[in-house]
């Protein structure tokens, strides 16, 4: 059960919060808890569309970490079935479908990766397979007379597609009732979302009480932007993801807008509230590299955290090179007529193809021995000793001949 006084647990859940479906509800079902000596189920939902999670994921994991403290029960669902349906969640068109092949590869670093924020030994963990895989058509055909296609369009997603004529797949009715059904399965009492799952939050609510169950309480929290102002997504390369390293987490940060740091303090580091009006009214440079720092040493440790910052200082502040670049050796036959520089860097990692790195050719963002290449057919002469090239502001190699 809780730890906490009733007023700072029902803060506890109010905080950062941008819906709260229906707080009077929230405080009683506190209350209840509290007599019968019980935690709360707080459940989440993850999708494995892609393989790895990002800081946006993290705003839901860091509240789910804060309630978990408190002695609440999380119970993470990794959706492996509603992942082949897809979630239409502030989509405009229609989303493809995902192999099971997909998924599974999916899963395979999933809860590690939210391992990094929660206790996975005290998190309840489920994939919602458990319990589609079981049903039958006719089950199907049951959960979605649940629901009216009305009720459905009444989804501002749905209703700018419509108006818009674009595609809605009859499949995509069924995802919200699949996220909500999970509910029903695992008895939430709350159930946690960002601003786009308020729908799908709902949908559960109605069905708890369908089957005779107490409705789960709906609390949404923020959307983080990614790095260009997009919702932040890998398939738009503007996230920084749970695997990144230290170093590339600080960096990432630090090309954000400055606008954004107080919504990025607030929901994804444990920096004081009481804080932040002064440290924001400095120096926003200094600002942000404080924000780079407890990103990065949360997910990696604080040494991690203050050593990106102060590599990132060495090299672009004090205009000094990395104190780490890696010594590569090219080990094939070098062209007479030089090796192309697009090849060059993607043989020695530094670019994962040649079509990238030609990309980066033309976007100015490679130098050879500390200048600037922009000619994208650029070939290397065969070097008498050691290169250095630079390809983006991060990515750095010596590199020599065999």
């Amino acid at each position: 059960m809780s730890t906490l006084s009733a007023p700072d647990e029902l803060a506890l859940f109010r905080r950062g919060a941008v819906d709260l479906v229906e707080e009077r509800d929230l405080a009683a079902r506190l209350a209840k808890a509290r007599a019968e000596r019980r935690p709360l189920r707080v459940k989440f939902g993850m999708d494995p569309s892609s393989p790895d999670l990002h800081v946006g994921h993290a705003v839901q994991l860091m509240k789910l970490r804060s309630l978990q403290q408190a002695g609440h029960q999380i119970v993470l669902i990794v959706g492996d079935a509603t992942a082949m349906v897809g979630d239409p969640s502030g989509r405009n068109k229609l989303r493809p479908q995902l192999s099971r092949a997909d998924v599974e590869a999916n899963l395979v670093t999933y809860t590690a990766q939210a391992g990094k924020v929660l206790d996975m030994e005290r998190t309840e963990v489920h994939k919602n397979s458990e319990w589609f895989d079981r049903m039958r058509f006719e089950d199907v055909l049951k959960l979605a007379g649940k629901a009216t296609v009305a009720r459905m369009l009444e989804r501002d997603t749905f209703e700018k597609r419509m108006a818009a004529n674009e595609p809605i797949g009859v499949h995509e009715f069924l995802y919200p009732l699949m996220q909500g059904w999970d509910s029903v399965m695992i008895r939430a009492d709350v159930e946690l979302g960002g601003t786009d799952q308020l729908f799908n939050l709902l949908v559960g609510r109605d069905l708890q009480e369908k089957e005779a169950q107490p409705p789960q309480i709906c609390m949404t929290l923020p959307l983080i932007n990614g790095l260009d102002g997009r919702k932040m997504s890998k398939s738009y390369g503007n996230a920084i993801a749970f695997t990144d390293s230290a170093v590339d987490m600080f960096g990432k940060v630090m090309s954000l807008s400055d606008d954004v740091m107080r919504a990025w303090f607030e929901l994804l580091t444990e920096v004081p509230a009481s804080e932040l009006d002064a440290l924001l009214a400095g120096h926003p440079r200094q600002a942000k590299a404080r924000l780079g720092e407890e990103i990065a040493s949360f997910f990696h440790g604080r040494d991690a955290g203050r050593a990106a910052r102060e590599g990132f200082d060495r090299q672009f502040r004090d205009k000094e090179l990395p104190t780490d670049i890696p010594s590569v050796v090219y080990g094939k036959p070098w062209p007479a007529e030089g090796l192309a520089l697009a090849v060059l860097l993607r043989e020695i990692g530094l670019c994962a193809s040649s079509s990238e790195a030609r990309r980066l050719i033309e976007g100015g963002g490679v130098k050879l021995d500390g200048a600037v290449v922009a000619d994208v057919n650029a070939r290397v002469p065969s070097p008498a000793g050691e290169l250095l090239l630079q390809a983006g502001k991060r990515k750095f190699a010596r590199v020599r001949a065999t």
